[in-house]
């Protein structure tokens, strides 16, 4: 990477945070205010460590020092390392290399009804869902589940009513103006489920917000701005001829920085695993690389990585097209591909077999045990070739 003493346009928020905080750092103790001086936080840390007597700008000395040995470095901790080459990579990052495919988005029609919605809200665990007309390729917003809370509860909410006042007579009137009155207070309104119109659609109960449209050109960096100034989360990705392409939420953003945010309500789902030690089980979006990592150096994917990153794109470059489940690739030499779950548009899980050349074994031919004559025969055999040698 290319180091610059000054920023880009397309520069983070949190680069620049991260140099206004570094520059402080680098400010003489006097001209400090009394509370900084002993300011030892991580910005501060790497600051001070990478301070250039030659006035070189610390971009460039921080991007130099994470190249070095990370043995040798008691200053940082290998998560701070990680951040700050993160950091540092952050201002190449466009909305594309960030952005949830198409065929990954979970999207909901306007004509859907409030009951659906709440049953999708519930099976997804998604706490924001694009709102489109007919497809994708016509958005119009995006629906936010606080939202749909909060026109239910609207809509629920009904007033309690007590029994009729009775006036009381003069006689208790008068005793009761003699006693301390004592403040009552208002009784909350109550919530009445029978009031909601679980049918009524997401357009008719107006709860669809706005949401961002951006190229996949653009950098993340700047998204990340127009979110924070327009306190919109969620934008769809538009390809040049005004079709979905992708989303990309702030979320995604935020984790190229600091790695993978997971809540509550996110499920732990298992994107590559080994059953044996030829078998493996992935997800088809597993990048290439990932697994090549896993697997061994015999998985060599760097032609194909050219083309294609991740599995199910080896699977689909190979074939050409999509292939239906339960169908057997051969995508790369000494290895098999078992779909084992697909649909018409894209393939979600395969299964990668590694092809072993059968085990041989030395025999010695009768006739010839004198002069030490071996022949090799496969270990595996015909049922007819092993009768045929006891007939013999």
């Amino acid at each position: 990477m290319e180091a610059s003493s000054q920023d880009e346009p397309g520069s983070s928020s949190a680069v620049q945070a991260y140099e206004a905080e570094a520059a402080e750092a680098l400010k003489p103790e006097a001209h400090k205010p009394e509370g900084h001086r002993h300011h030892t936080s991580f910005w501060a840390r790497a600051a001070r460590l990478f301070r250039s007597p030659n006035g070189a700008t610390i971009r460039e000395d921080l991007a130099d020092a994470l190249m070095a040995d990370p043995g040798t470095d008691e200053v940082f901790s290998p998560a701070e390392r990680a951040m700050l080459n993160n950091i540092l990579r952050f201002r190449e990052v466009r909305v594309e290399d960030v952005m949830v495919p198409r065929a990954d988005i979970e999207a909901v029609d306007q004509s859907i009804t409030i009951g659906e919605l709440m049953i999708i809200f519930e099976e997804s665990g998604r706490s924001r869902m694009p709102v489109y007309s007919e497809s994708l390729d016509d958005p119009r917003g995006m629906v936010h589940i606080r939202d749909l809370l909060s026109y239910v509860t609207k809509q629920a909410r009904a007033r309690r009513r007590g029994p009729p006042r009775v006036a009381a007579s003069p006689a208790v009137a008068a005793l009761a103006a003699d006693r301390p009155q004592k403040v009552q207070r208002q009784p909350r309104a109550g919530i009445d489920l029978a009031r909601i119109d679980l049918d009524k659609t997401v357009e008719e109960a107006g709860i669809i917000r706005q949401v961002l449209f951006v190229p996949p050109s653009m950098h993340a960096s700047d998204l990340m701005q127009r979110m924070q100034a327009a306190r919109i989360q969620m934008a769809l990705v538009i390809d040049e001829y005004g079709g979905t392409d992708g989303l990309a939420s702030l979320e995604d953003i935020v984790e190229m920085v600091v790695g993978d945010i997971e809540d509550e309500h996110d499920d732990s789902e298992v994107m590559f695993s080994r059953t044996s030690d030829d078998i493996f089980v992935a997800d088809a979006r597993v990048e290439l690389e990932v697994i090549a990592a896993a697997i061994g150096p015999d998985f060599d994917v760097r032609e194909q990585l050219e083309e294609v990153d991740t599995l199910g794109g080896l699977v689909f470059a190979s074939l050409g097209r999509i292939p239906a489940r339960g169908e057997v690739v051969q995508a790369l030499p000494g290895f098999e591909f078992q779909v084992l779950d697909a649909d018409p548009r894209r393939v979600k899980k395969v299964r990668i077999v590694r092809k072993r050349p059968p085990a041989r074994r030395r025999v010695v031919v009768k006739g010839e045990e004198d002069i030490g004559v071996e022949h090799s025969l496969p270990e595996a055999t015909s049922a007819e070739e092993s009768s045929g040698r006891a007939g013999r």
